[in-house]
């Protein structure tokens, strides 16, 4: 799977958010979409899921080289941000139940297993108001790395996540994303110390 940009940028009214981006992102491959807070990362995301349409250029998604419809897209991606909001009112197994009838999980995962991954002990009939902040970011790292999609976006993956979080975090990428095209937005460069690839969205104003 990958995703081919060229030339895109993104306008909201007359200010340019970003424009002139080209690049080729493919399986296998780990990027990092850098820059300080407000700079455009997250609306970066967003065009590069589907969920946004660049104002100018284009950006195309292909797997085993053949072009993929725009209502296909979402299907084949894992998405991870601090803006995607998780249904509140639903107990844990409720919402590890709910997601993987909407998103296949990855061969071998069921619920249970999704649970025991996510290390929140006692927390099965709890609903997630009642989750602190990183609890929260926990469960939405789960339902994106561990669903079976060949690309995988994470903005700002360890947002409100304390040291024992972000290893934790970093041990789901290093077991489940090896042969997935991964792309992760921070303004800290910890966050993607493993991505070899760097897309600073400073370079692109």
């Amino acid at each position: 799977m990958s995703i081919q940009v060229q030339n895109i940028g993104k306008r909201y009214r007359l200010e340019w958010i970003f424009r002139g981006i080209n690049a080729h992102f493919q399986a296998g491959e780990r990027w990092a979409i850098l820059g300080p807070n407000g700079s455009g990362k997250s609306t970066l995301m967003k065009v590069l899921s589907g969920h946004l349409s660049p104002s100018k250029g284009e950006i195309s998604f292909f797997q085993n080289g053949v072009k993929i419809k725009e209502e296909e897209v979402y299907k084949k991606i894992g998405y991870a941000a601090p803006y995607i909001e998780l249904i509140e009112e639903l107990t844990l197994e409720e919402a590890l139940r709910f997601h993987a009838k909407l998103k296949p999980l990855l061969p071998g995962f069921t619920p249970a297993a999704l649970y025991d991954l996510l290390a929140l002990p006692k927390t099965r009939q709890k609903e997630i108001r009642f989750f602190s902040s990183g609890m929260k970011q926990r469960l939405k790292l789960a339902f994106a790395i561990c669903s079976d999609t060949p690309i995988l976006l994470l903005d700002e993956p360890a947002t409100n996540l304390d040291v024992q979080g972000i290893e934790w975090y970093k041990n789901l990428i290093a077991t489940y994303a090896a042969e997935r095209l991964v792309i992760i937005a921070s303004n800290d460069p910890h966050d993607a110390a493993f991505c070899p690839n760097h897309l600073n969205i400073l370079e692109y104003k």
